[in-house]
């Protein structure tokens, strides 16, 4: 019996109590910081003395375009007697719906007054780099960033939240993260539902994990309470005809697998880019994190008083999905993931009581929506290869391959590096092959993409709109097709990285930049198989390794070290390597400063950036 069993069952009437004897008797500091959310959050699950539903809360909404963001903290009382901390935007926890139309020019004013600094990213926004809120665009405590830009994307529901480095997950977790609702003529010309928070509801499910002091506690598997709009328990009040929901899996790394617990039929109408090309009648719908959803029920087969819950299906997710029964092996796993009682389960989500319908109902589902209109791969200008991988240098074994940290082309995220030069129009086919044991899902900035394949399979209705996430389960490999468009900026990056917040954090994450057709640069295109890169960098003393992610390369036909601007300190010409390994030995008394290494082999040209730090300083 687990440890959790054990407490669970010891006694039902004071989890707490037993809760803070079981962290005394365990001196053991990790030990103890490891027990603290698994067990209250499976003791709360378990015995919480909210047994009644919620009613769920709809985020209020903001439309014009001239928006106000204060982003603060605030505090919650998700269990009777207690107050958990929370961060929120407006509010003490989550943030505002933003409505915005197509073709509208709009500023958002975002004030910090967290404690910390933080970042605020628009999920899905087709928006210039410098306005994106990555990493790069940080927000001070007691700053305000007033990003003003044309809303480009078509009809869909996006989302926006912290992308700070290294403090995503836990800024998401305390309540960070709000849905945007886009609207356009194509849209409004089709019989749907559209009235906000009556028979257009917006639903952010998140999966929480709290500590014996009844906080939000991030980096964790221990996530078993579930909340919808930041409500523990909910339930709606669902009129008696067709409903639109827009599902967000804000979670910091489960999956979910949605369906009626009748096994119903619902119409997925909407994929993370907006409409789909007709409805598609389905029961289940998978969710990543990142991933959103647009689904239509038609209650009108329900009798008034009659509830149905909305439910997760986590029974029929695929192995190494979090979420799922199993990840990893029966050695390697992730922390206690098998305590979890989610994992592998079926559990209710949120309740709907149905209710008599509104005046002039929605009591159809349209036939079709417009053509959808792919790119094809004769298109293409260029591929790039994208591999996930565990870092075994970090952690040796298969516990890197099932709990990380991980890398996207043998490297982790450094602010000062660009991973990908590409050109603006050019139309690209990205290719993601996961090598580790489990599902990552995989999200990119600025742009939305099209599936090609799945193990060289077509893809599943989901995934057949435009996307911005797609979830790359173990040893699979995905290809997608997509256009760089709109925007091109040599100086400021767009990101991609893993959806898993916390795999985020930990660095796996890459940055690109969009540069005008033959604009000179520093960076070239090379094939993401070759993988180029200088270690150490920084570089502190004379020696300097460049390795190649392809071990076949046996030589360069040229490899030359160049100051920033431009000028030859070295010519080291044709050099040969080593399993893919060069070693040079830079000049003596070499400044500190930006150098440039640029090479030329069998894969094309490359130039790698290199900061020198001189000794003594």
């Amino acid at each position: 019996m687990s440890l959790v069993n054990q407490t669970v069952s010891a006694n039902k009437q004071a989890p707490e109590g037993i809760l803070l004897q079981h962290l005394r008797q365990n001196k053991s500091k990790e030990l103890r910081l490891k027990l603290m959310p698994v067990l209250l959050s499976v003791a709360l699950n378990f015995f919480s003395p909210i047994h009644a539903q919620n009613p769920l809360v709809i985020p209020p909404a903001l439309s014009g375009t001239v928006f106000n963001l204060n982003v603060k903290t605030g505090s919650v009382s998700f269990y009777p007697g207690h107050t958990t901390n929370t961060y929120g935007v407006n509010g003490d926890i989550l943030a505002p719906t933003l409505i915005l139309n197509k073709g509208d020019s709009v500023t958002i004013n975002v004030t910090n007054n967290l404690p910390e600094k933080t970042t605020m990213h628009w999920h899905g926004f087709h928006v210039p780099p410098h306005l994106d809120g990555g990493p790069h665009q940080i927000i001070n405590k007691g700053a305000t960033w007033s990003p003003r830009f044309k809303v480009l994307n078509d009809a869909a529901t996006l989302w926006y939240h912290p992308h700070g480095h290294m403090s995503t997950e836990r800024q998401v977790v305390k309540g960070v993260a709000g849905m945007a609702i886009i609207k356009d003529a194509v849209e409004a010309g089709y019989n749907l539902p559209r009235t906000y928070g009556t028979d257009d509801i917006p639903l952010i499910v998140q999966s929480k994990a709290f500590d014996v002091l009844y906080q939000l506690a991030p980096a964790t598997e221990y996530d078993s309470v579930v909340l919808v709009n930041g409500v523990m328990k909910p339930y709606f009040q669902a009129p008696q005809q067709v409903v639109r929901f827009r599902l967000l899996n804000g979670s910091a790394s489960r999956t979910f697998m949605f369906g009626l617990e009748d096994n119903s039929d619902f119409y997925l109408i909407a994929s993370d880019g907006g409409l789909l090309d007709k409805p598609h009648k389905l029961k289940r719908i998978s969710l990543s994190p990142g991933e959103r959803a647009e689904m239509l029920v038609d209650f009108s087969s329900y009798t008034i008083g009659q509830s149905v819950f909305l439910k997760s299906f986590s029974s029929e997710l695929k192995k190494g999905v979090i979420g799922a029964d199993s990840v990893g092996t029966a050695q390697f796993s992730l922390p206690g993931y098998y305590d979890n009682a989610l994992n592998g389960a079926d559990y209710n989500v949120l309740r709907f009581d149905v209710v008599a319908a509104t005046a002039n109902p929605v009591t159809s589902i349209p036939a079709a929506f417009s053509p959808l209109t792919p790119f094809t791969e004769s298109q293409s200008n260029f591929s790039r290869h994208l591999h996930f991988s565990p870092d075994t240098l970090s952690i040796s074994g298969q516990a890197a391959y099932v709990d990380g940290p991980f890398l996207i082309n043998g490297t982790t995220f450094h602010m000062d590096t660009i991973n990908q030069v590409v050109y603006k129009d050019d139309i690209e086919i990205w290719k993601l092959t996961n090598k580790t044991m489990i599902a990552h899902p995989f999200h990119i900035h600025d742009i939305e993409f099209y599936v090609l394949d799945i193990n060289r399979q077509p893809p599943p209705v989901q995934l057949s709109g435009k996307k911005d996430v797609i979830l790359v389960e173990p040893y699979d490999t995905i290809r997608f097709i997509t256009k760089f468009d709109d925007f091109a900026d040599e100086h400021v990056p767009y990101m991609y990285h893993c959806h898993l917040l916390h795999h985020e954090d930990e660095g796996m994450m890459g940055t690109f930049i969009v540069m005008e057709k033959g604009q000179m640069n520093i960076l070239n295109p090379v094939s993401a198989t070759e993988n180029a890169r200088i270690v150490p960098n920084p570089l502190f003393n004379q020696t300097a390794r460049l390795i190649f992610g392809n071990k076949a390369i046996k030589e360069l036909e040229s490899v030359v070290l160049t100051d920033i601007k431009g000028k030859t300190i070295r010519n080291y010409g044709k050099q040969s390597l080593q399993e893919g390994v060069l070693q040079l030995n830079l000049p003596d008394k070499l400044e500190s400063g930006c150098y440039f290494m640029q090479y030329n082999g069998p894969m094309g040209q490359g130039c790698l950036k290199l900061m020198v730090v001189a000794d003594g300083e």
